[in-house]
């Protein structure tokens, strides 16, 4: 026996022994040994000329680190002769799908040559030049001024503002772009990449084209896989102007007004002008009123038209939408999902304020109301080359308390030569220090993804959102007080929520509190359920709030305490801690017979409690990272160390081994 297979044969009986013993300990297999399919699934940067060998080389490197599936994606730094799409891409593609079946690994095909989504790496306009991203611009003139279209340019309206002065209203290219797949001037100090043109993704006729040059020439070449290896296809932050467009221009274009206008039950033409400008005591609410129409436009000709033919084609559409925030656009992903990128949360102040803290309960909210089983992240982009294994690990579990269930890490480097060192760093999967020891991160990924599958989340509390506002305020208190809670997108008030004298209700979740806080305007069709949640005394409001003398049977807070005194007046604590620690964040998951508490210690400082939870029976502390359990009494404190994660299990069935 050589020294490889002997360690294999060691590694196999250890892996049993394991096993062995925690079963022992009434633990489900399903959480020792989750299924691949919970498996983390990183970015995989194509960024270097690639290699047959190379390739399936990295795919067995990534399956003896215990990850199990990955996203292909083409990046900067492909040799200049491998362009979006060619044979030689497709080829290399198949390839590794085929690589991945044969090891039962899963992939995600990723949809631009680079990002952001719609324009198929250039070639939607190389096609039609008229596909090109487009919005509004403005210029002023003066009251006797002639005005001249400029070239490429169409003009909308000419518009006279009450001050007598006269704006031109024009509809012309955006002139923004994507990043490419080529470094252009590699090996000189005139570095740069190359930019294809944007396409104009709120254009149907565009759509249909990017549609057919990225969708369905994959499902041309790799249809056989969709399904079973091939899970999803990512869309990528889209943009409705592309990177870098010009200054002052609005999204938009003359052909979309007659869908805006349908979108909000008048002619926006006249009030072009409150783009720009606040003209009038209306100007605020009228250029609110435009950009929530984009927003549905946007949702209308791209996401639902990309989301409808996945479900067609029996996969899912993943990735996530531009912003933090942007829940509207959830529904259309069968994955919903979030981006977690530049710093944009760390340890602090950043995991619990502004608009980035609220991303993960964005999707997982998302993915729970509109019936969908998984929800994903794309996380550690662009951390930089200072990004430590500790911080890793703490935004993972960042995610997974806050209901994440497929982690997306950004990125695995096919390679680190030259200027790909240092492209959206760090490389965090082979090219890390922490490689040798990635799989027990890895396999804890695994559990706590399987954890938020399939289970009943345990929460009581709703925090009404817009589609693409989520309030941060009041979710920072339920967090620090360990009341758990789920945004809820104000549109599902008439579509799928009902309201009796007990709260809310949607998707198996049953709010006996609905949260409103910064929220300015409700539409007609919201207002009955809510009048009548205040009535039931479920609604509690911001007292700052305009709506609060809408509803005056709701109950009123002003500062977190008053917040958390509402809250405990409508429901019972599900977890009490002992002494009272804001560090402590949680989430109660009910699968099959057992209750789950994720508890995760957000901040740098150690915490020793007493848990108290509603959930009845015996008790065990389990290891994510070792898949092992340890007893607990319900009187028994439970020390945390910074930063760290534990599960408490409680089963009224399992009977505990002797201590």
């Amino acid at each position: 026996m050589n020294n490889c297979s002997r360690r294999l044969s060691l590694s196999v009986l250890l892996a049993a022994a394991v096993l062995s013993a925690c079963l022992s300990q009434g633990l489900p297999k399903e959480f020792i040994d989750p299924p691949r399919e919970f498996s983390v699934m990183p970015f995989w940067f194509w960024n270097d000329t690639l290699r047959e060998d190379e390739i399936v080389r990295q795919i067995a490197d990534f399956e003896a680190h215990g990850v199990y599936g990955f996203v292909i994606h083409p990046r900067i730094g492909l040799p200049r002769t491998m362009t979006w799409l060619s044979g030689d891409m497709i080829r290399f593609m198949k390839l590794a799908i085929e690589e991945a079946a044969r090891r039962n690994m899963y992939v995600i095909l990723y949809d631009e040559g680079m990002y952001p989504s719609g324009s198929s790496g250039g070639q939607v306009v190389a096609r039609n030049p008229d596909h090109a991203a487009h919005g509004f611009a403005k210029t002023d003139l003066k009251p006797d001024q002639e005005f001249k279209v400029p070239g490429g340019s169409t003009l909308v309206r000419i518009i006279t503002r009450p001050d007598g002065s006269r704006v031109a209203v024009t509809e012309q290219p955006s002139g923004g772009v994507i990043r490419g797949l080529h470094y252009l001037g590699e090996g000189t100090q005139k570095l740069r990449e190359d930019t294809p043109p944007a396409g104009d993704i709120l254009n149907p006729e565009a759509v249909t084209s990017f549609m057919d040059l990225v969708y369905e020439r994959y499902y041309r070449e790799f249809g056989s896989f969709f399904g079973k290896t091939v899970i999803g296809i990512f869309t990528d932050e889209p943009s409705t102007l592309g990177r870098g467009s010009a200054r002052g221009i609005v999204p938009g274009n003359i052909a979309l007004l007659g869908q805006v206008r349908k979108i909000l039950g008048y002619d926006f033409s006249p009030y072009l002008a409150d783009l720009w400008y606040n003209d009038t005591p209306l100007s605020a609410k009228r250029r609110a009123d435009y950009h929530r129409a984009i927003n549905i436009c946007l949702e209308e000709n791209y996401y639902k038209r990309l989301s409808d033919w996945c479900t067609g084609k029996g996969i899912a559409l993943m990735g996530h939408p531009a912003g933090s925030m942007d829940i509207g656009a959830e529904r259309y992903f069968q994955m919903p999902g979030q981006d977690l990128v530049w710093r944009y949360v760390e340890p602090g102040p950043k995991a619990l304020e502004g608009q980035h803290s609220t991303m993960a309960k964005c999707a997982s909210s998302a993915m729970i109301h509109l019936g969908r089983r998984r929800n994903t992240n794309e996380l550690y982009g662009a951390y930089g080359h200072n990004l430590t294994f500790s911080e890793m690990e703490w935004l993972a579990s960042w995610c997974f308390v806050r209901g994440h269930n497929l982690l997306i890490p950004h990125a695995f480097y096919y390679s680190v030569r030259g200027p790909r060192l240092d492209e959206r760093p760090p490389d965090v999967g082979p090219n890390a220090l922490w490689w040798s020891a990635y799989k027990p991160y890895a396999d804890a990924s695994r559990r706590l993804s399987w954890l938020n599958t399939d289970s009943k989340h345990v929460a009581d509390i709703a925090i009404l959102c817009e589609a693409e506002w989520l309030p941060d305020k009041p979710a920072r208190t339920c967090f620090e007080q360990q009341r758990d809670f789920n945004y809820l997108e104000i549109r599902h008030l008439w579509e799928n929520a009902t309201v009796d004298s007990d709260g809310l209700h949607i998707s198996g979740m049953d709010y006996s509190a609905l949260i409103i806080d910064s929220l300015f305007t409700v539409p007609k069709k919201a207002k009955s359920k809510l009048k009548k949640l205040a009535a039931g005394g479920h609604l509690v409001i911001n007292g700052k709030s305009p709506l609060a003398a809408r509803f005056p049977k709701a109950l009123v807070y002003n500062d977190p305490e008053s917040l958390v005194a509402a809250i405990n007046r409508l429901s019972t604590p599900d977890l009490e801690l002992s002494p009272a620690a804001a560090s402590i964040r949680y989430r109660h998951l009910i699968k099959g017979d057992d209750h789950f508490y994720m508890l995760f210690n957000e901040e740098d400082t150690e915490v020793t409690v007493h848990v108290q939870v509603s959930a009845q029976g015996n008790r065990q502390l389990l290891n994510p990272y070792t898949g092992e359990a340890a007893n607990v009494g319900n009187d028994e404190e439970i020390s945390f160390k910074p930063y760290e994660l534990k599960i408490l299990r409680v089963n009224n069935y399992f009977k505990l081994p002797p201590i």
